[in-house]
């Protein structure tokens, strides 16, 4: 499994269990991105799906992952 794979992941199970998004807003959030080529977190934050400061906690999570 390429890393890429491992990462994204380990990004929805963070997603899902620590802020709670719902699988279908990060199924709509990677259906977007993999057409705007944009990040995960920035299409959930862009749609409306997770908060600033949500986004701001998955930042801090990706840095220290």
């Amino acid at each position: 499994m390429p890393p890429e794979t491992t990462n994204q992941a380990r990004l929805i199970h963070f997603l899902q269990e620590e802020l709670a998004v719902p699988a279908a807003a990060i199924s709509l959030a990677l259906r977007q991105s993999e057409s705007e080529a944009s990040r995960l977190p920035i299409v959930l934050w862009q749609y409306g799906l997770i908060t600033i400061q949500q986004l701001n906690q998955v930042f801090d999570w990706m840095e220290s992952a």
